[in-house]
């Protein structure tokens, strides 16, 4: 397989150019004639590889570059570009330190992996150790202010992430990154390259800043210039020299790149020059080969195609409860006033707040018009009822939440009509006896979201992260789904509990949430034609007898319409005729579809969107990439650590998609309290009571990887109890985390080769629940500057995917029952989905996938794997 870094063939067409000993630039003395040069602030960095993994040495010379300060959030790139690879590498920067105040400093140093710090030649922290975010502080050292100490570091990159900070607390402050106003380059290094490779604000053009001022640049400079950005070697058109600055080149982008609102986003472009392009000063001094990098100030937002489509008068105007539908009702979703909130403050009843937000999208999120992180917040608006409603005349009115993350308290002018705890289920409340004479409401929803602060109560969150970066992301606090209301009759159903009895041909249905003894008819239809109808009363179950049922599969996701009329309440809903479970077939335990074997070939999908976050930006967009999964042969989707809003179940469930339904995790590395295990125990039982009735839905997944990890088989257990009619999976990724030895599935993860459990008990089903990662990033189509997991040849990505694919069918014969393929999409820092994140690119070949999966569903569905002996098909 040709899986290649894309700084691969940079750094061998760049090694051509510059000789095995790397980037060194010399470019001669400013003239008189020309203006005075720029004090050049920073440090060499001289990028080595390591003789063997493991070594942490400085074996073969690779690159030398200018770096401007030591503190890197993510150096995978800059490694990749110097050296060709990000893992076993290793950097040593030299150069000067000249102090603003005289007295004590104390320097610290936190990195991934090793490093060393000399100041004026003496060893002031050895941590040559291969751990990760461990800082180090030196013993305080004598500087004086304007005289230049010699300053060392030495650092190692073992295997995966990789960073270092560089910090000081001078003389009377406070500890900070060390600015590149400190450094000054060492002793002999004469340096005339880009001092800084700036993003600019438009995401369209890249500024050098070059010492000395600049001839115009010849025609075809950028044959001879790379950009690396977000891990992609980026498409350049043409450069100019800056009109406003003699000393700046700017160079045109073909594709924007990605920043933020505020032009901070993280992450850098580094630029590589390779000193045949024709480059000069002004004074005609040649600039020699260099390499660069700097910020991203780019404030180009990346959008999906459907962001243009939202607006005040149509966010998400759709019906948001599929399963439970109710003729009369009114969407809350729109612009309501918003503010931040302090602890304990009280409820801003009858005052207008300064900002608006677009309800239901989450806080952080660009489509909420707001775009920041609040611990506490108030949401307010107004709101009038119908008078056809007659409410108080034989109705009540309920006010329905689809989600709100974290705890939220409700009111209604004034009167609290709800509290809430769970950022992922439906709540509501009737609040008939809030309301006032008149027609206009006053509604006021407090809300407080710690997401993963120290201190904070640990909720289950799953990828969100105040600090996000590599695999966690941006958080989605705030009212993240629908609000609506609707007339009720005092007797209502809160939901339906709709269990499928494949081989006893009947419906089990029950109302709940409604007092015992209330009459109760359920009837059953195809299409328009009546299929089957019960009568009864609430507080037992209805069993609805289904005769010849026409079963749910994905190649035949085919639903009954149902109606249930509970006293004077009627609601619509819908179920589907199918069973899900693991048996013995040929001695091998096989997961059954309907008392057949099937293959789960699935991918990771994580539901973030770039201008929603949690919440899709419209309806067709939450449906939109399980009709690729579709289109590219998927059988099965593995919602991670989230839960959607009840609509993307609804088209699981026409789509005909297999759903394996992640419970969001706690915070990892943190062993939960007493109350925060309790707390996930009962969101874990509102995500299964709430979607229970969804046939798309065929296993929980308890816990992934062990994150936030206690009594693993006890909660299995208890998932089990609670929906017996379908498959839990204790541990997606028993390498990673205890196995209870519960449930129904033994699962394992491998990158990017897929992999099983290697101890299979010969009672559960064993799958790859992650596997693959390869990752593409697509230039204007990627969250702001961040790094691959594994970077692919673009030319080659569907022959990479299938190559994996290829091992993912060599494992049916071990016994494998299915793979999850991470991902669907690209999400945040993360470029190894099938879509970019806008969702605007597709990257494999969608025929030859969809012609392989077809294939590797049909051969591994056999009752016999295709391929396999059956003694090899029980190993």
């Amino acid at each position: 397989m040709r899986i290649r870094r894309l700084t691969d063939r940079v750094a061998l067409f760049l090694a051509a150019a510059l000789g095995a000993a790397g980037l060194t630039a010399a470019g001669g003395a400013a003239t008189a004639a020309e203006d005075d040069p720029v004090d050049v602030r920073g440090l060499k960095g001289e990028y080595y590889t390591h003789s063997a993994p493991g070594a942490f040495d400085f074996h073969e010379l690779k690159a030398t570059a200018f770096d401007p300060h030591l503190d890197f959030d993510n150096l995978e790139p800059r490694l990749n570009f110097t050296t060709g690879r990000s893992d076993d590498v290793s950097v040593r920067w030299t150069g000067k330190i000249v102090p603003e105040k005289t007295g004590a400093h104390t320097f610290s140093i936190t990195g991934d992996n090793g490093f060393r710090l000399w100041i004026d030649g003496r060893l002031a922290i050895d941590h040559w150790v291969d751990d990760w975010d461990r800082e180090q502080t030196a013993e305080p050292v004598e500087l004086t202010a304007g005289k230049a100490h010699d300053i060392k570091v030495e650092y190692f990159e073992h295997y995966g992430g990789s960073n270092l900070h560089l910090r000081w607390t001078e003389p009377g402050g406070t500890k900070e990154a060390v600015p590149q106003s400190a450094f000054r380059l060492p002793d002999g290094f004469d340096y005339d390259g880009a001092l800084a490779a700036t993003v600019l604000g438009s995401g369209r053009t890249l500024k050098l800043d070059f010492p000395r001022p600049l001839a115009a640049p010849p025609a075809g400079l950028t044959d001879h210039v790379d950009a690396v950005i977000g891990g992609a070697r980026w498409p350049l058109t043409g450069a100019e020299r800056d009109p406003a600055d003699p000393r700046a080149l700017l160079v045109t982008l073909g594709e924007p790149v990605v920043g933020n609102k505020t032009g901070t986003a993280r992450g850098t472009a580094d630029v590589r020059y390779d000193g045949q392009g024709g480059l000069t000063t002004a004074g005609g001094d040649r600039i020699d080969a260099f390499m660069s990098s700097g910020p991203n100030r780019s404030t180009h937002e990346l959008t999906t195609r459907w962001a243009d489509e939202v607006g005040p008068d149509n966010a998400l105007p759709e019906y948001p409860r599929p399963q439970l539908t109710r003729d009369q009702w009114r969407n809350l979703n729109g612009q309501w006033q918003f503010a931040a909130a302090e602890e304990g403050e009280r409820p801003p009843v009858g005052k207008t707040l300064k900002e608006r937000i677009l309800v239901p999208y989450p806080v952080e999120s660009r489509l909420s018009g707001i775009q920041r992180h609040e611990d506490r917040m108030w949401y307010r608006r107004t709101f009038t009822v119908p008078r056809d409603w007659r409410i108080g005349s034989g109705k009540r009115l309920r006010l329905n939440f689809g989600a709100v993350d974290w705890r939220s308290e409700v009111y209604v002018n004034g009167t609290k009509v709800a509290t809430h705890e769970g950022g992922y289920d439906k709540f509501g409340a009737d609040v008939t006896d809030a309301l006032k004479p008149g027609r206009t409401q006053e509604l006021i929803v407090g809300v407080y979201d710690p997401t993963d602060a120290a201190g904070g109560e640990n909720p289950p969150l799953g990828k969100q992260r105040l600090d996000p970066s590599g695999i966690w992301y941006t958080p989605s606090s705030g009212i993240w789904q629908t609000v609506w209301m609707e007339p009720v009759a005092r007797d209502h159903v809160d939901s339906l509990k709709l269990v499928p009895d494949v081989p006893g041909e009947r419906l089990t249905v029950e109302a709940k949430g409604v007092r015992d003894g209330i009459p109760v008819r359920a009837t059953a239809y195809d299409g328009r034609r009546k299929v089957a109808s019960v009568t009864g009363r609430t507080g037992q179950p209805l069993d609805l007898r289904i005769t010849d049922p026409r079963l749910w599969s994905p190649d035949d996701p085919f639903l009954y319409r149902l109606e249930v009329t509970v006293g004077a309440d009627r609601v619509g809903s819908y179920f589907g005729m199918r069973s899900i479970a693991v048996e013995e077939v040929d001695g091998v335990p096989r997961t059954v579809l309907n008392g057949e074997p099937v293959f789960l070939m699935a991918t990771l999908d994580q539901g973030f969107w770039p201008d929603g976050l949690h919440t899709a930006p419209t309806d067709e967009a939450l449906a939109y990439d399980l009709r690729v999964h579709k289109e590219l042969g998927f059988n099965s989707v593995r919602k991670h650590i989230k839960v959607e809003p009840d609509r993307w179940f609804y088209h699981a469930d026409r789509l005909g998609l297999m759903v394996w339904q992640d419970m969001p995790s706690m915070r990892a590395g943190v062993n939960p309290d007493a109350s925060s295990r309790a707390r996930y125990e009962r969101e874990m039982k509102q995500m299964i009571d709430e979607h229970v009735s969804s046939p798309s839905v065929v296993m929980w997944v308890t816990f992934n990887e062990g994150w936030g990890q206690y009594d693993v088989g006890r909660v299995a257990e208890q998932a089990k109890a609670w929906d017996p009619s379908r498959l839990v999976n204790n541990q997606s990724g028993l390498n990673l985390g205890a196995d209870g030895d519960a449930g129904d599935i033994m699962d394992e993860h491998g990158y990017p080769s897929p992999a099983l459990p290697p101890r299979p008990d010969g009672r559960r089903a064993l799958v790859t629940g992650e596997y693959g990662g390869l990752g593409l990033a697509v230039p204007g189509h990627a969250w702001a500057v961040q790094q691959s997991y594994v970077d692919v040849d673009p030319e080659t990505y569907t022959e990479d995917y299938l190559t994996k694919l290829d091992e993912v069918r060599a494992l049916v014969c071990r016994g494998s029952n299915g793979a999850v393929y991470t991902q669907i999409s690209d999400v945040e820092g993360e470029l190894n989905g099938l879509l970019t994140y806008d969702r605007r690119v597709l990257k494999p070949d969608a025929a030859r996938v969809k012609a392989a999966h077809d294939a590797l569903i049909r051969d591994a569905s056999r009752a016999r794997p295709a391929g396999c002996s059956a003694a090899g098909a029980a190993r």
